[in-house]
Order: structure tokens, then C-alpha cells, then sequence
């Protein structure tokens, strides 16, 4: 019976995850409060952070950000019942600094906890998770990478307050196609993998992720619930026509930066070839002061015949 349920719509209607406004609807949901703290829990079990419990969601207006990125919004932000403060960023075009990025929006939530009359070790530790639908450190392979502030030399914590997670989607993409994940134990792949199945910038569906993770949802409750929960969003008609208007608003976003930065790369090229031409035009004049004749210069500049005797004539 469950097995008809994850398969009551077309995967090539199943949202893509990794776009902002079908994350936050299944994420940062209320009713869907146990899934998030699930994800939560399988992101944040690399550093040995406390098990998180329950999570309060909070208001995702960041602030201080260019009108058009976003609508200066967070896309989730809870406090755990530790105390601890988690923000999500999903980023599916790289249009910004993510690094400086992360640190600004970290920067901020970190500052807006501070109260009246509060002591500053009363400041709630943030915790700031970047999942990127495109690869960012090219140090690493591994599509899951952690940050902390350390001493230079001895290198012991500075604080338990500041940390950073990266996730890169390709290299997790990459992994599965080698073999290297096993979501059937790794809690956190099988999630992330739940994220990669549907990719809406290469029009691709990963239907082996999701007949495996459809498997495991059999077993996994808390991620059959998100199987239920991400296709009825899908087949939502007042949610999918938001999710089509962010969609395209992102892909023409990525469509305008890419026409931008092959105008800039012919830019460069052209400005190469004239300054290559320019050199070779200097070659030709210094060799034809030396007196060389036409035939001689041409092979030593790698100009042709004709461009040389039009600088012949230029000089005299």
C-alpha cells in the first residue's frame, strides 16, 4: 500500500528540492516539523552537536540584503531546544559570494539574539548550513565539509559559537554514480539524496535514488512522511505555479549570468588577438628598420606578405 503512494504522480512533476521556495514549503513547515528536525540531525551529527529534540521556527526576514536577492529572506531559520540557532541557506544558482555571504547572514543572526541588559555569554551559539546546487572548494572532493575558528598553531576551538556547513550537490551526485554512498546506513546521504533526485537545471530526474530511497522509505517513517508531503506540494495547483514563477525567475537568473560571462570571455579573447596583432605589428616595424626585406619580416612577425608592405609604406 505505501509503495502506490510514492508512486501516485510522475517523478518529472516532483518539484526540484534544491530551489528555494519548494525547500522552505517542506522544510520549514510547521506541520512538517519532525522532518526538519530529522534533516537537521542527520546534517549537524559530523560535528557532535547535541541531538536535537524540537525546534521553534522564526521569522526569516534577514535585512540589510539588495532588494532583489530574495526578497532579503532567509530560507529557514529555527532555534533548537538547546538554544542553538539554525540557519539554512539554499543556494541553486552561484550568483554570490557564498563564503561572505554565509559569514554576513551568520554575522547578523548571531547580533539580532543580543538584548538589553543581556550578558554576551548569553549569546545563543548559530549554526550556518549552505547547501549549493553547484561546487564551491575545489581543495576537496568530499560534498560535505565543516568550519570552526581555531588557534593558528596548537589548533584548539575558539568557540562553540560559530560553525559552518557546506554542502555541494554535485560531489554528492558524483558520489552516487560511483558507488560511494550507501544511504541504506548513512542517514544524511539518504536525505541529501532525497534533495538531488529531481535537478531542474539539467532537466534531469535520477530515478535510481528514487526507486532506492523509495525502499527505504518502507522502513524510514520520518522520510516516507517527506515522500508524502513533497509530492502532495508538487501536485498542489496554487503552490506549483509559485514554485514555476521561482523556477524560472532562478534559470533565467543562471541564463543572463552565463550570456554575461561569455560576452566577457569574447571581450578578453578579442582584446588577446589585438594585442597579439599589435606585437607582431612592432615585430614587423623593428625588422624593417633593420632593413630586412618584406618576404624575411613576414615569416619572422607572422604577419602575411600584404600586411607588411602596408607598414612598409606606413613608415616611409
Amino acid at each position: 500500500m505505501k509503495s502506490k503512494v510514492l508512486k501516485r504522480i510522475p517523478l518529472e512533476r516532483l518539484m526540484d528540492l534544491k530551489i528555494d521556495y519548494a525547500f522552505k514549503q517542506l522544510f520549514g513547515n510547521e506541520k512538517n516539523k519532525e522532518i526538519t528536525v530529522v534533516f537537521l540531525n542527520a546534517i549537524l551529527q559530523k560535528t557532535g552537536r547535541n541531538h536535537i529534540i524540537d525546534i521553534a521556527f522564526e521569522n526569516t526576514e534577514a535585512g540589510g540584503e539588495d532588494r532583489d536577492d530574495k526578497r532579503s529572506r532567509l530560507d529557514l531559520l529555527v532555534t533548537t531546544d538547546a538554544g542553538e540557532v539554525i540557519n539554512v541557506e539554499i543556494q541553486f544558482t552561484n550568483r554570490h559570494d557564498m563564503i561572505k555571504r554565509s559569514m554576513y547572514y551568520w554575522a547578523g543572526t548571531y547580533r539580532r539574539s543580543f538584548k538589553k541588559r543581556m550578558a554576551y555569554k548569553e549569546l545563543h551559539p548559530v549554526i550556518a548550513i549552505n547547501i549549493l546546487n553547484f561546487d564551491i572548494f575545489d581543495r576537496t572532493d568530499r560534498f560535505h565539509t565543516t568550519y570552526h575558528l581555531y588557534e593558528d598553531e596548537e589548533n584548539f576551538r575558539l568557540t562553540n559559537d560559530m560553525e559552518f556547513h557546506f554542502i555541494e550537490m554535485p560531489k554528492l551526485i558524483n558520489d552516487w554514480k560511483a558507488n560511494k554512498l550507501d544511504p541504506w546506513s548513512d542517514v544524511l546521504a539518504r536525505w541529501l539524496l532525497m534533495l538531488g533526485i529531481v535537478d531542474r537545471k539539467n532537466d534531469k530526474v535520477y530515478a535510481d535514488i528514487y526507486k532506492e530511497l523509495g525502499a527505504i522509505a518502507m522502513k524510514d517513517e520520518t522520510l516516507y512522511d517527506a515522500f508524502n508531503h513533497w509530492e502532495e506540494l508538487s501536485s498542489t495547483k496554487e503552490q506549483r505555479v509559485a514554485y514555476e514563477e521561482r523556477s524560472k525567475e532562478l534559470m533565467d537568473q543562471e541564463a543572463a549570468e552565463r550570456e554575461y560571462e561569455l560576452r566577457e570571455q569574447e571581450a578578453v579573447e578579442r582584446g588577446e588577438e589585438r594585442g597579439k596583432k599589435k606585437a607582431n605589428e612592432a615585430t614587423a616595424r623593428r625588422l624593417l628598420t633593420m632593413g630586412m626585406d618584406v618576404e624575411t619580416v613576414a615569416k619572422g612577425s607572422g604577419l602575411d606578405v600584404k600586411r607588411v608592405i602596408e607598414i612598409q609604406r606606413e613608415m616611409q
